[in-house]
This record gives C-alpha cells, sequence and structure tokens, in this order.
C-alpha cells in the first residue's frame, strides 16, 4: 500500500546531455536504458552558481555538478499504470539564469499525500538556454520546457499519473515559463490548465531586442554570439559572458522571446492565440524590498520612474504609476517599482486579458507577513517545515494558511477549479483572493495599479 507515502524517482533523463554538437542544438530525446536507473539522488543541476537576489529569498538551491541536466524528478503516491492520478509539472524559477530542481522547496510529497503526482524539471539556463545564436536554435530553454512534459506524456502513466490530466506550473522565472507554454503552439496539448506564481516574462518580447542582446555581447566581450565560438567554453567562461552581457535597466534579458517561429508573435494573450485553458496566476505584495534589519535608501523620482517605462508602460500610464507611488516610503519605491514593473502589473494585465476573452481566470495577491518574493512557495507546497523556510517567512509561519493555499492548488490541478470560496476573475467581477493570515476574496482590490498597467499601449 502506498497510501500516505511518496515514492521519489530522481534525475530521470528526458533528453540526451547537452554536450558537444547537443550543448546549443534542440534536446534529443533520450536513448531507452537497458539496465536499473539509480533513480535516488537528485541528478545534476545546470545552475552553477545560485542567482544573487536582493531581498530576503532564501530558497535553498543546490548546484549539482555533472552534464546531464536535462533530467526530472517523480513524486507519485502511486507508482503503478492506470492510477489515473492528475499530474503537476513544476518549472523552478532563478530568472532564467539559475535556480534547481533539486530544492526541498519543491519536493513533491505534499502533492503526492493528496493524490497528485508531480513533476519537477531541469532545463538549460543562461545563454546556454535563451541567447539568440546565428547557428543555433532560439529558445532552447523553451524546447527544453517542452520535451519534458512530451516525456510526461508518453511515460507518466507507468508512475500512475494519466497524461490527459497536467497542469503545467511554475514562480517567478517559472511561472513566467508556464505563460511562454501557452503562448507556444507546438506545446498546446500537452496540458490541460496552467499556474503561474509571480510569473516573470521578457518585456518587450520582440526578436530584435533578443538580437540587440547578442550585438551587445559581441560588442562588450569580442565573442561573436554563434555556438561556433561559444561550444568549447567553459561552465566560468559562459558565465563570464553572461556577467559582461548584464543590464539590470532592461530587466530579463536571457529569457524566451518571440523568435516568429517557436514562438510566434509577442503577446499571444492579447490576440487570442495563447492556450485557452484554466489559468490560476498572482503573485506576492512585496518581491523586493530591502532585507530584513537593513537601512532602506531613499530613491529619486526619475529612478522609480525608469523601471516601469524599461518595462513597457507609456509616459501617461508612467505619470500615473509616480502619482501612485508618492504615497509610499520613499526607501521603499525602488522596490515597490521593480515588484510593480516585473510581477504584479504584467499579471493584472494578463488577468484583464484573459478576462476580456472570457478565459477561466482566478487571481491571487499574497500579502502575509513580509509577502516577499518566493515566500509563497513553501505555503502552495504544504512545506513549512522545509529547510530555511522560516529565514523566509519568519517564526511560526501558520499552517491553517498552507491548509487553505494548498487545498485551493490540489483542487485546481484536480478539478480545473480552485473551489467555491475563490470565483473566478472577470470584467465585472474582478475577484481576487487574497492570501493573508485569515484569508479572504476581495473585488479589485488592486484597481489602481490595474488602470496603470491597462492605462496605455506598451513601448515596441
Amino acid at each position: 500500500m502506498w497510501q500516505h507515502t511518496t515514492a521519489r524517482f530522481l534525475s530521470i533523463p528526458y533528453a540526451e546531455a547537452p554536450v558537444g554538437d547537443l550543448r546549443f542544438a534542440a534536446p534529443v530525446p533520450t536513448e531507452p536504458w537497458t539496465e536499473p536507473l539509480d533513480a535516488t539522488a537528485y541528478g545534476p543541476t545546470a545552475q552553477r552558481r545560485p542567482f544573487v537576489r536582493d531581498g530576503p529569498t532564501t530558497i535553498p538551491e543546490p548546484s549539482i555538478p555533472g552534464d546531464a541536466v536535462l533530467n526530472l524528478n517523480v513524486f507519485t503516491p502511486d507508482p503503478n499504470p492506470g492510477a489515473d492520478l492528475p499530474v503537476l509539472v513544476w518549472i523552478h524559477g532563478g530568472g532564467h539564469v539559475a535556480g534547481s530542481a533539486a530544492s526541498p522547496w519543491y519536493d513533491g510529497s505534499a502533492f503526492a499525500r493528496d493524490s497528485i503526482v508531480l513533476v519537477s524539471i531541469g532545463y538549460r539556463l543562461g545563454i546556454e538556454g535563451f541567447l539568440h545564436l546565428d547557428d543555433a536554435p532560439d529558445n532552447r530553454a523553451v524546447l527544453d520546457w517542452i520535451a519534458a512534459p512530451t516525456w510526461v506524456r508518453d511515460n507518466i502513466d507507468a508512475f500512475g499519473g494519466d497524461p490527459g490530466k497536467v497542469t503545467i506550473a511554475g514562480q517567478s522565472a517559472g511561472g513566467g515559463a508556464a505563460q511562454t507554454l501557452m503562448a507556444t503552439p507546438s506545446a498546446h496539448g500537452l496540458f490541460r490548465a496552467a499556474i503561474s506564481q509571480s510569473g516573470a516574462v521578457r518585456a518587450p518580447q520582440h526578436r530584435r531586442h533578443a538580437l540587440a542582446d547578442s550585438a551587445r555581447l559581441a560588442r562588450r566581450t569580442d565573442v561573436p554570439a554563434l555556438a561556433s565560438a561559444l561550444s568549447d567554453l567553459t561552465g566560468d567562461e559562459l558565465l563570464a559572458l553572461q556577467d559582461a552581457l548584464a543590464a539590470p535597466e532592461a530587466g530579463l534579458t536571457l529569457a524566451p522571446f518571440a523568435d516568429g517561429e517557436l514562438i510566434p508573435v509577442p503577446d499571444a494573450f492579447a490576440d487570442g492565440g495563447a492556450a485557452p485553458v484554466p489559468l490560476l496566476l498572482g503573485f506576492t505584495q512585496r518581491a523586493f524590498y530591502p532585507p530584513s534589519g537593513a537601512t532602506p535608501t531613499p530613491v529619486p523620482v526619475a529612478a522609480v520612474d525608469a523601471m516601469p517605462t524599461a518595462h513597457g508602460l507609456g509616459p501617461d500610464a508612467v505619470t500615473m504609476y509616480t502619482a501612485l507611488q508618492d504615497r509610499a516610503d520613499p526607501s521603499l519605491r525602488k522596490g515597490q517599482a521593480l515588484t510593480d514593473a516585473i510581477f504584479r502589473g504584467p499579471s493584472l494585465a494578463l488577468a484583464e486579458s484573459r478576462a476580456h476573452h472570457e478565459l477561466p481566470t482566478w487571481l491571487y495577491h499574497f500579502t502575509w507577513g513580509s509577502a516577499a518574493h518566493c515566500t509563497e512557495i513553501p505555503f502552495a507546497f504544504d512545506l513549512l517545515n522545509a529547510e530555511r523556510v522560516t529565514a523566509a517567512t519568519g517564526p511560526n509561519p501558520p499552517q491553517s494558511l498552507a491548509d487553505a493555499m494548498h487545498a485551493a492548488w490540489v483542487a485546481f490541478i484536480r478539478d480545473l477549479d480552485p473551489g467555491p470560496n475563490w470565483p473566478r476573475y472577470t470584467n465585472k467581477s474582478r475577484t481576487t483572493m487574497t492570501w493573508d493570515t485569515v484569508p479572504e476574496v476581495l473585488d479589485d482590490p488592486l484597481s489602481a495599479e490595474r488602470r496603470i498597467w491597462t492605462a496605455a499601449p506598451t513601448t515596441p
């Protein structure tokens, strides 16, 4: 009997190791193995160094050496064919340059307890995953994101999962990955629903901006943006190039972009081209606030204005946003501007677009405690006892909140609806679940921010 027990199958390869000629190629399905596979420990990660974050984010994200980074982990309560359990495919965050599927925060034991199979995946990061190269496929990491659920479709029945009941999900860059897969036609049919927690996507997403990134790399480093020029470099050498490419004022640069083929258009949600599947999305209230105990530094208004401008707001909307920020503590404006530009604003705009197309959408706002970036993860996963959780949440995070959030996630994955206590987000009722000590459903609690992020066309 597997009741209340989780079977773990770790580091299963879903594609060949991306080395040699495959380093910058599309993922190649792995060859079947004939000997027993040791699936008792997490496998290699594409992360070579942790992501350096502002604020109190403390997710433990191991870096595990090795080449076979295109692997996944399966957590199941019933590793037997025919169980037909719903499946959650989890894509980790890390700004597309870091992150690790081996984090204890992504352990699937609570989902397995509730009769859901969880699959966490690794994928290529940074230059190897996202930089445009004239002699290699674009959006290689997106191809990895497609290859993993393709493996799930073909194999998950053997682990008790139903390939027709797959939900894709992720947080931060992983939440953006879920949105990207919804906008990628070749991924449609691999999932029936999506969850985007504090999802972050590149803005703008036009191909010309990706080409400009490649040109900037060549200009700054004298290394051409070609797979042939990069394929023999060490991991450390690639990280040095990645550092040279960084442009903080531009937000996410090494990230998915509309290449015109795999991802056909920059905003598939606006034109109705995205997969019309049920979507649960939301964000934390204060993603980029200073670490606890740090002394915030006041930021000039001009610096605050530059952030929403860089992330696509037009002049009139920036003026509206500045007026809204005038009510905030000057020392905290930068962090809130980053939070709104990267997470809250785009997610509100996405919810509005989905409501316009009358698609099933549920929106949340996580406001408990510090409400910093990533703090909603252990609540949704019901893992408040996991390593370093209290370093992010503070002591005694409320189990009642984890119970409520996790139950909503389970219901959505199982039933395509988080339950009667959380109505849909529509044009008539912009219902938003506010996750706090006492969860509360509110109508349009971020109306001012919503109007700003939908007030004017974004910059091209």
